[in-house]
């Protein structure tokens, strides 16, 4: 049953075919009765990430240059995460109105539990040992890296945070972790059973794998281009893996529950606005 009267008068279109972009599609198939295709849609929810190529919408035959051209220069709404540069570049050009909910608090912070909790589930998969007193480091203290490292805590690990700025180092030690800062970083490494990272880039590289143990297990969840030298890992023989949209696929449910909030909120506030500009 529809409870926002504003989602409630438009036509909605969910692209992709992960569990998230299934659950999400129930979800609005519940709200509003019937859902359409992206070519007579008002609001096009896009999976995440949306495109992994720039080619092609993520998990569908439909090509991201097809759907700009449908939605070019319309009062048309994309929603979508993890777009690229290069595609909001081109939306941007199109004059089409998008959002990346990935970027929105709410989503943002809300995934970061299940990317937590895979990220963990992930780490015993491939040890044959604990992690309570294992030494975890994680690095980067963002939303996942809060999340993270309080769980890890929690299991009784001992947790190595690695930060940049003095606020975060403060947090870190209040949390009782133990803090490192980045130019620091290899005199800890050695000791590490597991990693962590969450850093967009290249922290990981040939000259910090190789003060690794053989047995350390790294896990990389940064989104591309991740923060781990790979071909340098697999040439070392390292316990490696990078671990992309966990909340896909430990709790699709509940990351699409989080995610119709928040797309259901910025409809709220926005799109009427958009739609009194229009000109008939």
């Amino acid at each position: 049953m529809c409870v926002l009267n504003n989602i409630c008068d438009l036509k909605i279109c969910v692209l992709g075919t992960d569990d998230r972009s299934k659950f999400l599609r129930k979800l609005y198939l519940d709200d509003v009765g019937k859902l359409y295709s992206f070519e007579s849609a008002d609001v096009i929810i896009g999976p995440t990430p949306f495109s992994k190529d720039d080619v092609k919408v993520n998990g569908e035959v439909l090509r991201c240059e097809e759907l700009i051209k449908s939605l070019e220069n319309s009062s048309k709404v994309l929603y979508a995460g993890a777009i690229s540069n290069n595609i909001k570049n081109k939306l941007k050009k199109a004059s089409i109105k998008f959002f990346d909910v990935l970027n929105e608090d709410g989503v943002s912070i809300s995934n970061a539990i299940p990317t937590a909790e895979g990220a963990i589930s992930v780490a015993m998969n491939m040890t044959n040992f604990t992690l309570h007193k294992s030494n975890v480091l994680v690095m980067g203290y963002g939303n996942i890296g809060k999340v993270l490292s309080k769980m890890l805590y929690g299991i009784g690990a001992n947790v190595y945070c690695e930060a940049r700025n003095k606020k975060d180092i403060a947090f870190i030690e209040a949390m009782g972790y133990n803090s490192i800062k980045l130019q620091e970083i290899d005199s800890y490494l050695g000791k590490m059973n597991i990693i962590f990272n969450t850093i967009p880039s290249l922290v990981l590289n040939r000259k910090r794998l190789m003060l690794l143990k053989k047995d350390c297990a790294i896990i990389d969840l940064a989104s591309s281009p991740g923060g781990v030298d790979f071909t340098a890992a697999k040439e070392l023989d390292l316990n490696t893996t990078w671990a992309l949209a966990l909340p896909t696929k430990v709790a699709p449910k509940t990351a699409a529950f989080y995610l119709k909030n928040v797309i259901d909120e910025l409809i709220e506030k926005g799109w009427f606005g958009w739609v009194n500009k229009r000109e008939f």
